[in-house]
């Protein structure tokens, strides 16, 4: 295919997997980070593809600083963050799409620990848009013999379903760390899918978004591995150590505890049930302890496993 020029906003992992992706297919990659040397003009000059990988508490800054800066018209917003804005509730891509209303915004989400992309084990995800061109360009740009990537046309589905499985991952867990079995995991896992259903159609999201790769897939990956920065805030607490412990020894952001904040706020606005996230939100604001919250799920009366 084309060459294509690449700006990407964050210089993370994530950010660094794809980027090392599009520079093995070829294509021309600029990296701008908070701490760079390159200005943000300078990267995103007669960029194709403006990808954004950083955290969601610089979303709506960076945002409004790219919206002084002269663009092509062609070019393709891609974002690859995995959270709510805690202003706004909004999406990233809602965020983007609500400031650049003419140009294409692609949502990129999957089961991808950016770990295993890096050493180029096998892995997939999902671009999704309104616009159909321009999820299969960002497509062809990312995809590799190592990273499979599909298109799909619900891209707030496959946006919360990268952002709810963060909640799910941290009761994952504390599931883990208090030693509770396979049955009790099983159990959460399948109760947690259930329950980002009941918010993503709520949203506006398709059903059958959540039973694939960016929705089900991640959540099983993120709930099971140890690589995960979610899962670890809860296996740690779990195991005795407060939120700020945790977060103070974390490598990244665990965009799962913002989430969650903003999650309960929404849930509250639109009267969606999410018990395990309300369970989540007390764990993290220490008003009850990882057992605590389990027995908490136990106890909630009984009733169908669906139409609930």
């Amino acid at each position: 295919m084309q060459k294509t020029t690449i700006g990407i906003l964050g210089a993370g992992a994530w950010a660094m997997a794809l980027a090392n992706l599009a520079t093995d297919n070829g294509h021309e990659v600029r990296i701008w980070s908070r701490g760079g040397k390159v200005s943000l003009s300078a990267v995103l000059q007669n960029a194709d593809i403006i990808l954004s990988a950083i955290s969601m508490t610089g979303v709506s800054e960076i945002v409004s600083q790219i919206e002084f800066l002269p663009l092509s018209a062609k070019t393709i917003f891609v974002t690859a963050t995995k959270g709510l804005d805690p202003q706004t509730t909004c999406t990233p891509s809602q965020i983007w799409q609500g400031a650049f209303p003419d140009h294409p915004v692609v949502v990129l989400s999957g089961p991808n620990l950016s770990a295993e992309i890096r050493q180029s084990l096998p892995a997939a995800t999902v671009v999704a848009s309104k616009n159909q061109k321009a999820a299969q360009l960002v497509q062809q740009v990312f995809s590799s013999s190592c990273f499979r990537v599909y298109t799909n046309p619900d891209p707030i589905g496959v946006e919360l379903g990268g952002t709810l499985k963060n909640i799910m991952a941290i009761a994952a867990g504390v599931c883990d760390g208090l030693h509770l079995g396979t049955n009790a995991k099983a159990a959460l896992v399948t109760r947690g899918l259930t329950e980002m259903v009941r918010i993503g159609q709520n949203w506006g999201a398709k059903r059958e978004t959540f039973y694939g790769l960016s929705g089900l897939g991640d959540l099983l990956a993120t709930c099971n591995s140890p690589l995960s920065r979610n899962y670890q805030v809860g296996y740690q607490m779990a195991g005795g150590k407060t939120l700020v412990e945790v977060l103070a020894n974390l490598p990244g952001t665990a965009e799962g505890v913002n989430t969650c904040q903003v999650l309960i706020k929404r849930a509250q606005e639109h009267s969606i049930a999410i018990p395990i996230t309300e369970q989540v939100y007390a764990l993290l604001q220490g008003e009850v302890t990882p057992r605590q919250a389990l027995e908490e799920l136990m106890l909630r009366d009984i009733k169908p496993e669906y139409n609930c």
